[in-house]
């Protein structure tokens, strides 16, 4: 699998890693000590071949892909839920812990963020599915999260990524009857 986008990475570890999985180039932004020389070239390579942000499902990722999407608007981004991405042995979490098939996944499901006026999901969609207000929203935002490979949010970030992502209803409406039926099961 070829990626024709350059990919922003945290680090040397994540960049190793995604070229097992795939044939592409990278930035690494050294993790969260981005500094502007990074963020011109970031700039520079989304001109000429388009960015993808794919950053650890941490709190640091998080920072970067936020960072980065603000300096250089209309990237792409590619989401690696959290336990797909935990070392073996440690306590680590990060996209060079993760497996070939699961970066070339993540990969596959890019998101581009654009803002839209039609079809908004709102705020009291979010309540109606309990994905706000109730003890069991943080498990469902996360499961939602990975069914649609947004990552992980929380009720902001979440209303957020799904108009900007030109998440449907009806696409809402499907992944939350499959987790419902999931919990279902699990009762």
């Amino acid at each position: 699998m070829k990626i024709k986008e350059v990919i922003v990475v945290e680090g040397k570890d994540d960049t190793a890693r995604i070229r097992e999985a795939v044939e592409a180039d990278t930035i690494e932004t050294n993790g969260s000590a981005i500094d502007e020389t990074v963020l011109e070239q970031i700039r520079h390579a989304k001109e000429k071949r388009g960015i993808i942000i794919f950053t650890d499902p941490d709190y640091p990722g998080e920072r970067i892909r936020h960072i980065v999407d603000r300096y250089v608007p209309g990237c792409k981004h590619a989401f690696l839920p959290k336990h797909l991405a935990r070392a073996k042995r440690d306590k680590g979490v990060g996209i060079e812990h993760a497996s070939h098939e699961d970066i070339r996944q993540a990969l596959s499901a890019v998101y581009e963020l654009v803002e839209r006026t039609e079809d908004k999901i709102t705020r009291a969609d979010l309540l109606a599915y309990g994905l706000l207000g109730t003890p069991s929203s943080s498990k469902r935002r996360e499961q939602i999260g990975i069914k649609l490979h947004i990552g992980k949010t929380n009720g902001k970030q979440l209303l957020r990524r799904l108009n900007m992502f030109q998440i449907t209803s009806e696409q809402l409406e499907k992944a939350m009857e499959q987790i419902i039926q999931e919990e279902e099961n699990e009762q």
